[in-house]
C-alpha cells in the first residue's frame, strides 16, 4: 500500500537565530510595515548585492514576523534589475494562508519593493536540481486515480523516473518542490487533496505529463464548484448522540457527536475540517474534565461556535474527550473563517496549552470511527 501525503508540513524551513536589530513591538500589520519602511533602503541594498543576506535581512526581519504570526515565512531576491520582491509564505500550512494574504494585503507602495503572498506560480521550464538530480517536466508525470464511493477526491499518483527504495525519500521531496512551486504555493495545499509518488514500474495508468497539470486540476476544480454551487447549505437543526468508548490505556472516551450533519448528503460542499485539540488536566477523573475546566472548556467551544457560525459557511461536527485531551472539529467551505477564528481562540486562552489542524477531507473519512448510520 503506498503511502499518501496531504499538502501540510512537507518542508522543513527555520528562521534566523541571531538577535533582532532594533528593539520594536510588532503588534499590528501597520507595526510590522511601518517598521519595514525604516530600514527598507539598507535591506534593499542587501538583497541588490546579495551580501550578508542572512546577518542583515534575514535574521533582523525574522522575529519582527515571529511577533506576528509562528508559522510565516519568507523568501526574497531581485525580481528585476531594479525591484526587490519579498514573498512571505505559509510554507504549506493550510492555517496559516490566511495570514500570508493579510499581511500582503496591508504591504505599502514602494517602487523598489514588490510584496507578494504565498510563493506564485513559476515557469519551470528547465525544472530544479536538488541533490544531484533533476525534476522537470521531462522525467515527471502523473495520473489521477478514480476512488469507488468518493467521485470528487482528487487523488493523484506521480511517477518520477529514476525513484527506487533507496532514494525514495529524496525524490518525493524533490517532487514536491517542484510541485510547489509549478502550481503555485495556494493551488499546491488546496486543489490536490491526497497524492503519492512512485517509480515507473509502479505505475498503474498512462503515464500524462506534467506540464498538463495544471489544466487538469482547474478542470476538476471547475466541476466541483458546478456540482454543488446550487445545493441548499446544511441548516441548524442538528440532533447529536452521545458515545462513550474505553481506550487501550482502560481511560474512558466520550464524544457528542452532530448525526444530523454526518448524515448529511453533501458532505464534499463542507470539505475543509478544523480540529481544535485543548489539553487540561484530568488526572483525578480519569482523564476527563473536572467541573472547573468542563465549564470552561464548553464556554470555548461555544464561543468557536457562535463565532463561525456567524455568516455561515461551518458546521459543528462533534467533539471527544478522553485522557486530558479535548478534541473539537468543525467542517467549513472554506479553511479561511476557521483559522482566523480558532487561532484567536488559541491566543485567547493561554490558561490551556492548544493546537489547531486544518486540513481536507471532502468525505468526511475522519469521522468514520463514529459508525453513524449515514443514508
Amino acid at each position: 500500500m503506498e503511502k499518501k501525503y496531504n499538502n501540510m508540513g512537507i518542508f522543513n524551513k527555520v528562521f534566523g537565530k541571531k538577535e533582532e536589530k532594533r528593539e520594536v513591538e510588532i503588534k499590528t500589520y501597520k507595526d510590522f510595515w511601518d517598521w519595514f519602511l525604516t530600514e527598507e533602503k539598507e535591506f534593499y541594498e542587501v538583497i541588490k548585492n546579495h551580501k550578508n543576506i542572512e546577518t542583515d535581512f534575514f535574521d533582523i526581519i525574522s522575529p519582527k514576523l515571529k511577533q506576528l504570526n509562528e508559522g510565516y515565512y519568507f523568501l526574497c531576491g531581485m525580481s528585476d534589475d531594479a525591484v526587490a520582491e519579498l514573498i512571505i509564505t505559509a510554507d504549506g500550512d493550510v492555517k496559516n494562508i490566511v495570514f500570508a494574504e493579510e499581511i500582503i494585503a496591508e504591504a505599502p507602495k514602494s517602487e523598489r519593493w514588490k510584496f507578494t503572498a504565498l510563493k506564485p506560480e513559476m515557469n519551470l521550464d528547465h525544472g530544479i536540481k536538488m541533490d544531484g538530480k533533476d525534476f522537470s517536466q521531462d522525467n515527471i508525470f502523473f495520473y489521477s486515480n478514480e476512488i469507488e464511493g468518493y467521485p470528487d477526491e482528487i487523488d493523484v499518483t506521480f511517477v518520477y523516473e529514476g525513484l527506487t527504495e533507496e532514494n525514495k525519500n529524496d525524490c518525493v521531496t524533490g517532487v514536491c518542490i517542484f510541485l510547489d512551486n509549478f502550481l503555485g504555493e495556494l493551488n499546491f495545499a488546496t486543489q490536490i487533496d491526497t497524492f503519492n509518488v512512485v517509480g515507473t514500474d509502479e505505475a498503474e495508468a498512462e503515464l500524462v505529463p506534467v506540464s498538463k497539470l495544471r489544466d487538469f486540476l482547474s478542470w476538476r476544480e471547475r466541476e466541483f464548484i458546478e456540482k454543488y454551487k446550487d445545493l441548499k447549505d446544511m441548516g441548524d437543526e442538528d440532533a447529536y448522540s452521545i458515545l462513550e468508548a474505553v481506550l487501550n490505556n482502560g481511560l474512558p472516551l466520550i464524544a457528542t457527536v452532530n448525526t444530523t450533519a454526518l448524515n448529511y448528503e453533501a458532505k464534499a460542499s463542507y470539505p475543509w475540517i478544523s480540529a481544535l485539540k485543548i489539553e487540561y488536566n484530568g488526572n483525578e477523573n480519569n482523564g476527563l474534565p473536572e467541573s472547573g475546566d468542563y465549564a470552561k472548556l464548553d464556554s470555548i467551544e461555544e464561543n468557536a461556535y457562535q463565532n463561525l457560525k456567524t455568516g455561515g459557511g461551518s458546521v459543528y461536527i462533534g467533539r471527544e474527550s478522553a485522557n486530558n485531551v479535548r478534541e473539537i472539529y468543525f467542517a467549513s467551505k472554506d479553511f479561511r473563517k476557521p483559522s482566523k477564528v480558532l487561532q484567536n481562540i488559541i491566543k485567547n486562552h493561554p490558561e490551556y496549552k492548544m493546537s489547531l489542524e486544518i486540513y481536507k477531507d471532502k468525505y468526511w473519512q475522519s469521522f468514520e470511527r463514529y459508525n453513524v448510520n449515514q443514508n
